[in-house]
């Protein structure tokens, strides 16, 4: 493309993004999504068409993680590595998809140009670990050997769908009803959903098709819900798409001569063929079974309210079931009345440190100097969270009823959502709850505005930095947003959950929320439980119950006869909670005692097979690189801790490392600005109080659990039964093809991969 062509173009993008420097993220992201990536001429012609310098335009392009400066692939593979990934082995994932594609080393693009593959902070599916995201695709379970498996399947289905016309249901028709939020998708509910489409269709029966909000119980996903013609519930998980058809000619019958006779014919070929019967052994009918009724029975949906029921998109729906009137009865009292109902509901922000909502809402009502403006913090960044996420994706309405509530008590005007660029769906899901909304006459201006890849941007200030256009740093406080926020006024931010519940207590009032939770910590509190757990997904529960009660009564406990070891509590900025002491409550102040902190909500379980010095070593690895720069103890401080972490893994540790270590985690936490440096020891430090003993073993060249790669070695047993799928499976071979004989592991080869152990037969392949 010729320079002046480039620059009509350019000035297009312009004309439609604008030209300040509040536009410049938004217009960054549209050119890179055009041309692929920021190349140096797009950088050099954009000042001169624009309002911002060559300075600005480079330091915003440079500092978020999104921003290519080098030409990307045609499509993106995004390895998740996510807390929960990361125990799953999604490095070896990352490692698989690189080789498979052939890149070099240094590159992150293959050399025809069709895929770019990176690491991506978290997907929000941790539930499905490992997750990659393929363009805006996610697959769930992804194993190192299954890598090409994802590629073919994605490059399988690039070519449109038409629509199936699922029919026009008669009066009394019966539902059947599907999530398909971003993580139910990944797990096989669009495939599920297209089939009840086509099956509606084809047979002519009486059942709609609905795509509610998520329940939660990913362990199940798909979940398909039957609601007959006489309102009989039937509950089907794990469906597939060739059990669909057994499952609603089971339930419906069709409504012509010709149709009927085809569903006969249909129904005997799966009986002789036996394709569907896999689905009947998962159907629950009048009650809930034992696995569903544990996860369930402790849980109080608040935030979560009427999960499962309801289209995310249908406004309607949302308002016959009490959607608005929390707004509605707030509209008719005083904004000071609204801020005393949050106050004495005990409401504390559902974001991070718990601090009063109430509070915070009254200081920004109180505050003078210019209009006031709101905002809803969905810069959900953290490894192993998903709360926001699916919150965005099942309850948006809800979401955008709690900030109408929150701008009438304070006085605001106008509204900023700020998403993750890594959640499309939810981007896209509550945009069209703002359209819907703004054609209901609803007063709130809300703009949605998607981050460009930072998680120092879940910081208020350094929020409000992205907002305005520029690098995402933190700024000292005092002043607080609640007194000079965005554009110099004062501004309210609160995060999703928070915003989720307030039309609840509305409704409810405030005594009802403060039936729930502890005395200092009312309410409930989502959590996206994760890791190595049998019945992962988003839950609710009363602030207060014990982690032990959370993991064993809802989760089901440790898998694979492996005994708990921790609960990662509060991501980057938590701690790790040792099975000794998961008998405590989840509340503020008693995890702050261990060493971690609620934070949003991510909690994920680890097993005696987690090395802590593994996972100290990860989180310090991610606030390193999310560190801004803008503070020395944080900039300096945490790269210094990763190399010391980074030496104990790789069996380089000398005398001296625990201590200094400690030494530095106390200067990061004293000398950073904002909360991502305060926090950022808090892995290493609650390690080390409860998991000594691991440092030191690595110290002397041991890795206990048997996880980091430099201190152990694979050895085949003689359980062998000379298969030789491991050394089909071996990349590097390091194992000689010898059928019927036992296999032997070159050790010079090994790139201990855990390639082998993954795919043997026999769990021949011992790892000491």
């Amino acid at each position: 493309m010729t320079p002046d062509l480039l620059r009509k173009e350019l000035i297009k993008l312009v004309d439609k993004h604008g030209r300040s420097r509040r536009s410049l993220i938004h217009l960054l992201q549209a050119i890179q999504q055009k041309y692929n990536y920021l190349s140096p001429e797009i950088l050099a012609i954009l000042p001169g068409i624009t309002e911002v310098t060559p300075t600005e335009i480079t330091s915003v392009a440079t500092f978020y993680h999104r921003f290519r400066l080098r030409p990307a692939g045609r499509h993106s593979i995004r390895v998740c590595i996510g807390t929960a990934c990361h125990v799953k082995g999604a490095e070896r994932v990352y490692e698989a998809f690189r080789n498979h594609l052939n890149i070099p080393e240094g590159q992150d693009t293959d050399v025809d140009g069709l895929f770019t593959v990176e690491k991506v902070a978290c997907l929000g599916c941790c539930m499905l670990a490992p997750a990659v995201q393929v363009d805006e695709v996610i697959y769930g379970w992804v194993e190192p050997a299954r890598v090409d498996n994802v590629i073919h399947d994605f490059l399988a289905s690039r070519h449109d769908h038409e629509a199936v016309d699922a029919g026009t249901p008669q009066a009394g028709s019966g539902d059947a009803r599907l999530c398909l939020c971003s993580s139910c998708t990944a797990s096989g509910a669009g495939a599920v959903y297209d089939e009840l489409r086509r099956c509606a269709g084809e047979f002519n029966l009486p059942v709609r098709p609905l795509e509610v909000g998520c329940d939660g119980i990913s362990y199940r996903s798909p979940l398909l819900r039957i609601k007959d013609r006489n309102g009989n519930q039937f509950n089907y998980a794990s469906v597939d798409p060739d059990s669909v058809s057994a499952i609603l000619l089971h339930h419906f019958a069709p409504q012509s001569l010709i149709k009927k006779v085809a569903a006969g014919f249909n129904r005997f070929a799966a009986k002789v063929l036996g394709d569907n019967s896999r689905v009947w052994r998962y159907r629950v009918t009048g009650k809930r079974d034992a696995e569903d009724s544990s996860y369930l029975a402790s849980q109080v949906r608040i935030a979560t309210e009427h999960c499962g029921m309801i289209d995310p998109c249908c406004m309607d729906l949302y308002v016959k079931h009490n959607g608005f009137a929390g707004l509605k009865k707030a509209l008719a009292m005083p904004p000071q009345a609204v801020i005393d109902e949050i106050n004495y509901s005990g409401l504390r922000g559902r974001g991070g440190g718990g601090y009063p909502t109430g509070k915070k809402w009254q200081t920004v009502a109180d505050a003078t100097g210019g209009r006031k403006y709101l905002v809803c913090n969905a810069d959900e960044g953290d490894p192993g969270a998903f709360m926001d996420r699916m919150l965005l994706e099942s309850f948006p309405f809800r979401i955008l009823e709690g900030m109408m509530i929150a701008a009438h008590a304070i006085g605001a005007e106008q509204a900023f959502i700020y998403v993750r660029e890594e959640y499309p769906l939810a981007v896209k899901r509550i945009r069209k709850a703002v359209e819907d909304c703004h054609h209901a006459d609803y007063e709130l201006k809300v703009e949605v505005v998607e981050g460009a890849g930072a998680f120092v941007c879940g910081e208020e200030t350094a929020l409000l930095a992205a907002l305005d256009g520029r690098r995402g740093t933190p700024s000292f406080r005092p002043p607080y947003p609640s007194e000079c926020g965005f554009d110099g006024c004062p501004t309210l931010i609160n995060n999703v959950e928070t915003f989720a519940v307030i039309p609840w207590i509305m409704r409810h009032e405030s005594d009802a929320f403060a039936g729930h939770g502890t005395d200092l910590s009312r309410g409930t509190k989502t959590f996206a439980l994760a890791g190595k757990i049998r019945r992962g997904g988003l839950i609710e529960v009363p602030i207060g119950m014990s982690l032990r009660r959370i993991i064993d009564e809802i989760g089901g406990g440790v898998p694979d006869n492996r005994r708990l070891k921790a609960v990662q509590v509060g991501g980057p900025s938590g701690g790790c909670v040792p099975a000794s002491h998961c008998d405590l409550p989840v509340d503020y102040e008693a995890l702050t005692e261990t060493g971690a902190i609620m934070g949003s909500g991510g909690m994920v379980v680890l097993d005696d097979a987690d090395c802590m010095v593994d996972i100290a070593r990860y989180f310090l690895a991610f606030t390193a690189l999310e560190s801004c720069g803008k503070c020395t103890c944080c900039r300096v401080g945490t790269i210094k801790m990763l190399k010391i972490l980074e030496g104990l893994c790789h069996g380089q540790g000398k005398a001296g490392d625990i201590e200094r270590l400690e030494e530095l985690a106390q200067l990061v936490q004293a000398g950073s600005i904002c909360g991502l440096g305060r926090t950022a020891p808090n892995p290493v430090l609650s390690t080390l109080k409860f998991f000594r003993e691991e440092y030191e073993a690595h110290l002397q060249g041991r890795c206990p659990a048997g996880k980091c790669r430099e201190l152990i070695t694979y050895t085949i047993t003689d359980r062998c039964i000379g298969c030789s799928q491991c050394a089909r499976a071996c990349g590097a071979g390091a194992i000689a093809f010898t059928p019927w004989e036992k296999h032997v592991i070159d050790q010079e080869k090994c790139e201990k991969c855990n390639a082998c152990v993954d795919i043997c037969p026999e769990h021949a392949i011992k790892v000491e």
